[in-house]
């Protein structure tokens, strides 16, 4: 009997309910961000507005307070980038994901890297930083400098940054880390390595259990490399599977929720670098192929979106001039007049949470 079919609504639901977007939900930070399987975290500012999307009474000192006392960090993790990530599943998964980006730096580099015994310049910098406790990244290309004066020292000190398991140090600010946040070995900072062998299965059902039903390649585009296959066949027995529309198999965890298509999906506003629209390479459950070019701008920032009916329906920035802080809508289609209140009320909402301090709050709806 062939598996079933689920079409792109239903696997949207199926998304929505895991990424805690159907509802918002009377959970705690840390339990959400293991949920959301981390939240990307380019700037610390957006984890902060993902959760107040998705958590009943959000409080940005409870995310403040999670990093201050360990149970989040913020590193480099999937597709080589910064993340949020509860403590406990930086130690279980950094070394499933990490060979990864490792492997794309080198590439980045290409020639530059050739001939640099990475293992060697690993340990050097584990000694670094274990004299220096935290450093910026000037600080560790100076180190390095001095320890390699005709090398490319910027080509060291990316490798050492996809090499060694480096965190950021949180400094203040609203949002936990200013621009000068240093980094730190990871091992210092939470007082335990990160576990030796690499648990692929682990990681995959991570990614099913906040992102599926998914295929092997959306596993792989959301970590930001291959060799997931073969974690994938060991755990064939114990998931279900299911096709899209297109024919391709889809993996899912048995006891993982899959919503009608026809489950309510509220307005929400998600933030710059939002997972949702990230972590899949058949995006159409949130996004139309023809507006996904929109999504990404030409200096690779991933822009904030507004969802309607569970996909993207738009796009959001914030303005701030003479004291009033204004959330920008710009609709990709027209909207009915019960998604423009809908969206005008969420977004004014998130106004008040970003710039409290703001003497007005107001919305502007663009022409779709």
């Amino acid at each position: 009997m062939p598996p079933p079919v689920l079409t792109a609504r239903e696997l949207g639901r199926a998304t929505l309910a895991r990424q805690l977007l159907l509802e918002r939900h009377p959970i705690g930070t840390v339990e959400a961000i293991g949920r959301l399987a981390g939240m990307q975290a380019q700037e610390p500012g957006p984890p902060f507005m993902g959760l107040w999307s998705r958590l009943e009474g959000f409080e940005a000192s409870e995310l403040r307070q999670a990093i201050e006392e360990r149970a989040v960090v913020r590193a480099t993790l999937m597709r080589g980038t910064l993340h949020l990530i509860s403590a406990g599943d930086y130690a279980r998964l950094y070394s499933a994901i990490a060979p990864a980006f490792e492997e794309s730096m080198r590439r980045i580099l290409g020639a530059r890297a050739e001939g640099i015994d990475v293992p060697a310049l690993v340990q050097e910098a584990r000694a670094i930083f274990a004299e220096a406790g935290a450093l910026s990244a000037a600080d560790l290309r100076d180190a390095l400098a001095e320890r390699h004066p005709e090398a490319d020292v910027r080509a060291l000190a990316a490798l050492v940054r996809t090499g060694l398991p480096l965190v950021r140090v949180p400094d203040g600010g609203r949002w936990g880390f200013t621009p000068r946040a240093q980094f730190i070995d990871g091992e210092r900072w939470l007082g335990a390595s990160p576990d030796e062998r690499p648990d692929h299965d682990g990681l995959v059902r991570r990614y099913l259990a906040a992102f599926g039903p998914a295929s092997i390649r959306d596993a792989e585009a959301w970590m930001g490399g291959g060799g997931l296959a073969a974690a994938f066949e060991r755990l064939r027995p114990e998931l279900e599977t299911f096709t899209d529309e297109r024919g391709r198999e889809l993996f899912d965890l048995p006891d993982a929720p899959r919503p009608p298509a026809d489950a309510p999906a509220p307005v929400r506003l998600l933030p710059e670098f939002d997972s949702l629209v990230l972590a899949h390479s058949n995006r159409t459950r949130t996004i139309a192929d023809e507006h996904r070019p929109a999504l990404v701008t030409k200096n690779l920032r991933v822009r904030a979106t507004v969802l309607v009916d569970g996909a993207v329906a738009g796009f959001w920035r914030l303005e701030k001039a003479r004291g009033t802080a204004t959330v920008v809508v710009e609709p990709l289609g027209r909207l009915r007049a019960a998604e423009r209140r809908a969206a005008t009320s969420e977004a004014e909402r998130l106004a008040r949470f970003v710039e409290p301090e703001a003497k007005a709050h107001a919305v502007r709806v663009d022409a779709g």
